[in-house]
């Protein structure tokens, strides 16, 4: 029987998880529909299971139409709030406390005059939410790459988006060297999406078999298996439980397990469960 081991460091932050309290405190106490704009997180099963409580996404606030409108944990543009609450939209904002932080460093480094880069990944939602607060120059970089043929200004400031790597971070500031007269850089990166990376990383380098659990549309989640793979190539990204391969285990010793940032507790021990019951056959 091989060891599974689920890293220290796994599964919902503390902004996925106030996020989902707010949307169901929200669908309690509401006699009107409630929506979230988007998909509350980047996990399917989550948002079907809010959708059985009567919580359904929107696309936008005019699809809401009336009632409740809860902001998601990745936050948004101040003009979609505005345009809410103008429509009589009743907004509950679960924006991730983490990501407010972004906001407000964006908006700092371009009433200070700075052009703001914000390294992430281009059209996420947490990414176009710190764009709408970082000033009409502010640009997206996605890795050092993406800087050429940008012209920047003399002046440069640099954000991140939360769930992204302090690797991709330090080559993107290490290529705006050199090319601007000032440059000041705020890390942004969330200490739990740290936590998580550097926990996946220690059990992958000791593990035969790597489990990431997580929505496929999720950021983080995609980084962590990234990560995993670099160190352990029998690495699989599922989202449900029901998706592992008996094959994947054959011959392994040391099985590990890792979850990105939206995926609840009870998630990770229905994988955990379901390995024990398939290593065990």
């Amino acid at each position: 029987m091989p060891v599974i081991e689920v890293a220290r460091q796994a599964g919902a932050c503390y902004g996925v998880e106030r996020a989902l309290k707010m949307a169901l405190e929200a669908s309690d106490s509401a006699s009107q529909p409630v929506h979230t704009l988007g998909p509350l997180i980047h996990n399917p099963l989550v948002v079907a299971d809010l959708e059985e409580r009567g919580v359904r996404p929107a696309a936008d606030p005019a699809e809401a139409g009336s009632g409740t409108l809860v902001i998601r944990a990745h936050g948004v543009t101040p003009q979609v709030i505005a345009d809410a609450e103008a429509r009589g939209l009743a907004v509950v904002d679960a924006t991730c406390p983490y990501v407010k932080r972004v906001h407000r460093a964006a908006a700092r480094l371009a009433a200070e005059g700075y052009q703001v880069l914000v390294v992430g990944e281009s059209g996420h939602p947490e990414v176009q939410g710190i764009l709408g607060h970082a000033g009409e120059g502010a640009r997206v970089v996605s890795d050092e790459d993406d800087l050429a043929g940008l012209a920047l200004c003399d002046k440069v400031g640099v954000v991140v988006q939360t769930t992204q790597t302090a690797e991709r971070l330090a080559h993107v500031v290490a290529a705006v060297v050199g090319r601007v007269g000032e440059l000041r850089v705020i890390n942004t990166i969330c200490e739990a999406t740290s936590e998580r990376q550097a926990a996946a990383a220690e059990l992958a380098e000791r593990s035969d078999v790597m489990i990431v659990i997580g929505g496929r549309e999720s950021g983080n989640t995609r980084r962590l298996a990234q990560i995993c793979r670099e160190r352990c190539m029998n690495t699989h990204h599922i989202e449900d439980a029901a998706e592992l391969d008996a094959a994947w285990f054959d011959e392994a010793e040391r099985i590990g397990i890792t979850a990105g940032a939206s995926t609840p507790a009870e998630q990770i021990e229905r994988t955990v469960a379901q390995i024990e019951r398939v290593v065990a056959a």
